[in-house]
């Protein structure tokens, strides 16, 4: 009896074996992806296989392509739509993407905050099925896209023509074939209609801002005087200068609000723009600190934002790390230290690096009004720069409009600025003493263009 229960119980563990085996297998070939999406970054670590029609494009001709993939963030959505089946891929040629391109269109994309309008325009290029070139009659007239939106299609024989997508032609058909998709290489890069009207609305307001007002008087920034004289006005008619332009004695501007269009609403999303020149902030390097002080130490970065939306503009003096990294303890310990020192480096102007060193050039000096009232911050040219402060606590502008989108403008300095009473009183940036060295100039300046700058 003992000899025959052990032979069918080593059978059993047998047949056991042989019906999970099949089950542990195939799911290393037919999932190149991982479909979890919990993950993170470890399903593109580890999911990834070799074979893969996105692993191809990032090694193909296409390498424009795969570069605004990268930057748009959309490796991991992707990743997800060829875990879930096959798709197809119609890639533009380096040529259309370089050289072919509308310059200010690619601008557009690649300013941070219109990120979605670049990942809705690339998603358009991909199809979550598999269209091959061999069977051109099979393809539909019409065929959704991960974008959400629907590309016209044709087939070359059906038409006698060759191939088209949209308003492209395919140029190299089945360019890249693998288990998961295949890839089609087209002649120009395929626009949807949302990113079209994103653009243009874009571009009309930037033409709008830009143009003066119908019939309004043309008043020099810094002698606000008119720069043609005013023709005759009827009696009893309002003066033709504005009463402020008439009475003001210097170059600075007041820190009175931009008029806005049509009644005083609010016109303008003014915490929409903060938010934007902070992520900006964060994407050229170099400025954390401030964008952390902005946002988790203070409401600052509210307060903007309610400004803007009233019609106020501003211009920022960032201080980079490195400068930040030089305060004191004592100096940010005291109740509201932060708010002064950020304060003091916000002029209720919109200034930009032109502006500014045109202004030192014409003037020597000139004084901006800060949002630290009643204290302003002087400026004056330097070794071919643009330098702010006084004494041994100035600063030099030397990352000139990081961000600048006709309310906000933000230009980069190597030192952290204080009031002349603050430096006086030992609670300055430096705390040099006066037979400290002068302070030369950075070796980027402002008319050095070290790196392409998104944002502006």
């Amino acid at each position: 009896m003992g000899a025959p229960a052990y032979g069918a119980l080593l059978l059993l563990l047998l047949a056991a074996a042989a019906t999970a085996a099949p089950t542990e297998q195939p799911t290393l070939p037919t999932t190149p992806f991982s479909s979890t999406g919990g993950g993170g970054g470890n399903n593109t670590s580890t999911g990834v296989n070799s074979n893969s029609v996105l692993v191809a494009l990032l090694d193909s001709h296409y390498t424009e392509l795969a570069e605004l993939v990268e930057k748009a963030l959309l490796l991991q959505a992707l990743e997800d739509a060829v875990g879930r089946g096959n798709v197809t891929i119609f890639a533009p040629r380096n040529e259309a993407l370089e050289r072919d391109l509308d310059p200010e269109f690619r601008r557009f994309l690649l300013e941070p905050r219109n990120l979605k309008s670049l990942q809705r325009l690339l998603l358009f290029h991909v199809l979550p099925a598999r269209l091959h070139a061999s069977s051109p009659s099979s393809w539909p007239a019409s065929h959704p896209t991960l974008s959400g939106e629907h590309v016209d299609l044709a087939g070359g024989e059906v038409t006698g023509s060759p191939m088209r997508v949209g308003s492209a032609a395919v140029t190299r058909p089945d360019a890249v074939v693998r288990p998961d998709g295949v890839i089609h290489g087209i002649e120009r890069l395929l626009v949807p209609r949302s990113v079209q009207e994103d653009f243009n609305r874009r571009r009309s307001l930037a033409a709008i801002s830009a143009v003066l007002p119908t019939g309004a008087p043309e008043v020099d920034p810094r002698t606000h005087r008119l720069k043609k004289p005013a023709p005759p006005v009827p009696p009893g008619a309002p003066p033709v200068l504005p009463i402020w332009d008439a009475m003001a004695p210097g170059p600075s501007i007041a820190p009175a609000p931009a008029p806005g269009p049509g009644s005083g609403k609010h016109h303008f999303d003014g915490h929409s723009q903060v938010k934007d020149f902070i992520q900006t902030l964060l994407l050229y390097g170099g400025y954390n600190e401030l964008a952390d002080i902005l946002v988790n130490l203070t409401s600052l970065a509210t307060e903007m934002g309610r400004l803007v939306s009233e019609g106020y503009v501003l211009t920022v003096l960032a201080p980079n790390d490195e400068a930040m990294a030089r305060l004191t303890t004592d100096q940010l310990s005291e109740p509201g230290s932060p708010e002064n020192i950020l304060y003091y480096h916000m002029i209720p102007e919109y200034q930009t690096e032109e502006s500014m060193y045109n202004a030192v050039r014409r003037f020597g000096k000139v004084r901006y009004d800060t949002l630290r009232l009643p204290h302003k911050v002087t400026a004056r040219e330097a070794d071919g720069s643009v330098k702010l402060g006084h004494g041994e606590g100035s600063a030099y502008l030397f990352d000139p409009d990081i961000y600048t989108d006709g309310r906000i403008s933000v230009q980069g300095i190597d030192a952290v600025l204080f009031p002349p009473q603050d430096t006086a009183t030992g609670s300055g940036s430096s705390g040099a003493s006066p037979a400290a060295p002068a302070r030369k100039a950075p070796a980027v300046t402002a008319h050095s263009k070290s790196k392409l700058r998104r944002g502006q």
